[in-house]
């Protein structure tokens, strides 16, 4: 499985941009998948997930900002960011896991290369 990130940019606080993270594989429909961010200087923290059934979660710093959905037909995961503040300024990672437990807890098997989201105030 391949995970490529893409839609990141430089925004300023308040905007909003839509993360997408193309996957190769066919199975790309069974798998879970998820976003994380790093910060410079702070651990990787989970932004979003969707299990292969649909659940979501999200982080309590993003909830009500951030929606997670994925398109199977194109296999694509998606983030739409909005209201976006500083504090979101970090380089963002698709997961992507067979086995949503790991995923969750951020030791998914797939990860992408990032994509940098950066907001000013």
């Amino acid at each position: 499985v391949q995970l490529v990130e893409s839609g990141g940019g430089s925004v300023q606080a308040g905007g909003s941009l839509r993360l997408s993270c193309a996957a190769s594989s066919y199975t790309y429909s069974t798998y879970s998948m998820g976003w994380f961010r790093r910060a410079p200087g702070k651990e990787r923290e989970r932004v979003s997930t969707l299990s292969a059934t649909g659940t979501t979660s999200y982080s309590d710093s993003v909830k009500g900002r951030f929606t997670i959905s994925k398109d199977n037909a194109k296999n694509t995961l998606y983030l739409e960011m909005n209201s976006l503040k500083p504090d979101d300024t970090a380089m963002y990672y698709c997961a992507a896991d067979p086995d949503y437990l790991q995923l969750f807890i951020g030791s998914a098997n797939y990860w992408g290369q990032g994509t940098q989201v950066t907001v000013s105030s």
